[in-house]
């Protein structure tokens, strides 16, 4: 994978190439971890030179394998610790949702790019976001508490209420509370 090569190829196109379209036999794995914080790391290190690891965020799909840089010819196996992408900025425009990673990627949250809970290596259930080729971006800690700010509640049949936000016409849940004894909601889990 010749980097410098790429990056003069990518300078003029802004957008995701088209990975679903290209097929290339699994090369091997290849020495990057994307830490659940969103650093790329090369042999330990995180990249000297930002703009590689955006130029590699717009080559990587998760496929059978898992996580792959894919060009037409190759196909790189990554490591990932949680998930590729975090989502670092939230805003509400337009009647939706709308995410930034930290790539600058911009998603709508809508039923082509749902929300939903998953959990962290360490156990914790933390929304993400779809962003495309089967990969999501977990939101980061302060979107996670602006959406609860902008949050509503709707009971649920066994009693507990639904907290969640509304964005494109559809409900994502961000998670349950017990009700309390007067109605009101009381701890989200």
């Amino acid at each position: 994978m010749n980097i410098d090569r790429l990056l003069q190829q990518r300078q003029s196109a802004a957008s995701i190439p088209p990975l679903d379209q290209w097929q290339p036999a699994l090369s091997g794995d290849i020495n990057i971890v994307i830490q659940a914080d969103g650093t790329w790391l090369h042999d330990g290190q995180p990249f000297a030179r930002p703009n590689i690891a955006r130029l590699l965020s717009t080559l990587l799909r998760h496929d059978s394998d898992g996580v792959c840089l894919v060009t037409p010819v190759e196909r790189w196996r990554v490591q990932v610790e949680d998930l590729p992408f975090v989502a670092v900025e939230a805003d509400f425009r337009d009647d939706a949702w709308w995410f930034t990673t930290q790539f600058d990627d911009v998603v709508r949250l809508d039923q082509s790019h749902p929300l939903s809970i998953s959990q962290t290596p360490q156990g914790e259930s933390v929304p993400e976001v779809s962003v495309r080729y089967g990969l999501a971006a977990r939101l980061h800690r302060h979107v996670f508490y602006q959406l609860v700010e902008a949050s509503s509640t709707r009971e649920l049949a066994n009693g507990q209420c639904e907290v969640g936000i509304w964005s494109a016409g559809d409900w994502y849940p961000l998670g349950q509370v017990d009700a309390m004894d007067d109605g009101s909601p009381s701890e989200v889990s």
